[in-house]
């Protein structure tokens, strides 16, 4: 492999001749091989909107010379639209505080940015500490992207999708509104529903998620930026903050501020905490609605069967014929993935020692895996199942006229106590409700009738 050689404050040390990183990389690089996971491309994209808004922002305050701040800022887009992303290798286990990621980004920047200056014959160049990451610290810069890149991606991701879904199940409860079929508690036979207000209950649950990732997220638009090492912002003009946040929202055009309390913003992450507290919520209502699918799709011949689902792929090796709720299956392991992720980031975010929090990479790595996770899971789940869901009205039907739990509506006209009777003379004889109400003279068969109506037993009397 051709190399070059590029300089750190510790040295020489050989760099890939075809990457545009430098020393600080290239050491992060041979000091953590640790597992495969890489920064997240989200990560870097943030950063490289940062790192634009800051150089404008240095360029607006006489910091930096509008020469260099442009063409930093035009290899920030450059990174972005092109997608170079093979220039940012490091992997999520390196210094809690991002640095070397930071680092990265601002060799990268500065690698290409004198390259073009050489291109067009100038000697103008561009130092990674002292240009690119002028009135920054990592430790206010990798907070910073973390949080534009998890508001990014919840707005970009994950709520379309969630919309999606929730379009999908609104469908649904308005084709099976009509259809009524028991309930069930505790797994048992309850009383009455319909099939759409069944779906109700998804679509609202979908509902309730979405308003509270939308009011979780707006806590993410405080920034740390300004505060650099330790929230005093020493080395940064007193309105680089406040600057950057607003080129940071014209770059994204989302709306960003920078914190009021830079010690909170580079300690505390209660904020993403917060927000990935949302997720959970949502991929445990997730995790409801794909067991529910799963159950009343089950069987098909010894089993619930309320609905039908599409039989995407051959079920098994060895059973011909057999159709598996795969979706389900994904999707609840997607919610089990998130319930771990919240576990990490919790304990993460707790770990913030005197000014600074140590484990920011581990934190927003988790947090992106969440919204690609659901955003994806919800995707799969809703274009290869729930479009295709099918109530199955003939099985519906027997199992509200098999089911004892009719007898609900008898307890206002005869007694709780007389009802239950009812119930377990049913039940022991192996009879009908009818049967067993008739046969001990607690009510004329035209009293049953009028009383036990399930299209009477779906909302609340009158």
């Amino acid at each position: 492999m051709e190399t070059r050689k590029e300089k750190d404050t510790l040295g020489e040390i050989n760099v890939p001749a075809d990457k545009w990183w430098g020393a600080q990389t290239q050491r992060s690089l041979e000091n953590f091989k640790i597992g495969t996971e890489k920064m997240p491309r989200e990560v870097v994209e943030a950063f490289s909107i940062l790192k634009e808004a800051a150089a404008a922002a240095n360029k607006r305050l006489g910091k930096l010379e509008e020469e260099k701040a442009d063409m930093i800022g035009e290899v920030c887009r450059e990174i972005r639209d092109e997608e170079n992303f093979e220039h940012f290798p490091l992997v999520v286990w390196q210094t809690g505080s991002g640095t070397q990621s930071n680092m990265n980004m601002n060799e990268v920047v500065a690698f290409r940015a004198n390259e073009k200056f050489r291109d067009q014959g100038k000697e103008t160049r561009i130092h990674p500490n002292d240009d690119v990451n002028r009135s920054q610290s990592s430790n206010d810069t990798f907070p910073t992207a973390m949080h534009i890149a998890a508001l990014s991606s919840l707005e970009e991701r994950l709520l379309p999708s969630l919309q999606r879904l929730k379009e999908t199940i609104s469908s649904k409860k308005q084709e099976f509104e009509g259809i009524i079929k028991i309930g069930r508690t505790h797994l048992q036979d309850a009383t009455p529903l319909t099939l759409g207000q069944e779906f109700s209950g998804w679509e609202y649950m979908l509902e309730k998620s979405e308003e509270m990732v939308k009011e979780s997220a707006e806590h993410l638009r405080s920034l740390a930026i300004g505060g650099t090492a330790v929230g005093t912002g020493i080395n940064a003009h007193r309105d680089f903050g406040d600057y950057t946040a607003e080129e940071i929202s014209r770059i994204t055009g989302r709306e960003f501020t920078s914190s009021s309390n830079k010690f909170h913003a580079l300690t505390s992450h209660d904020e993403i905490t917060y927000a990935h507290g949302a997720l959970k919520a949502l991929a445990a209502d997730l995790m409801k609605v794909a067991n529910d699918v799963r159950w009343l799709a089950s069987g098909p011949r010894s089993g619930i069967g309320e609905i039908t689902i599409p039989a995407n792929e051959p079920g098994s090796s060895i059973m011909p014929g057999k159709v598996n709720p795969t979706q389900s299956e994904a999707l609840t392991m997607v919610a089990s993935q998130i319930f771990g992720n919240d576990a990490t980031i919790g304990f993460a975010a707790s770990q913030g020692n005197f000014e600074l929090n140590v484990f920011k990479p581990v934190i927003i790595y988790n947090f992106l895996q969440s919204v690609r996770l659901l955003s994806d899971g919800m995707d799969s789940f809703n274009e290869k199942c729930m479009v295709g869901v099918e109530a199955n009205e003939e099985v519906i039907g027997e199992h509200v006229r098999n089911s004892l739990m009719l007898v609900t509506a008898l307890n206002p006209h005869i007694g709780y106590e007389k009802a239950a009777e009812i119930a377990k003379k049913a039940f022991n004889d192996d009879s009908t409700l009818k049967e067993a109400a008739l046969s001990l003279g607690y009510l004329s068969e035209e009293e049953f009738d009028e009383y036990v109506n399930p299209e009477k037993m779906v909302s609340p009397s009158e």
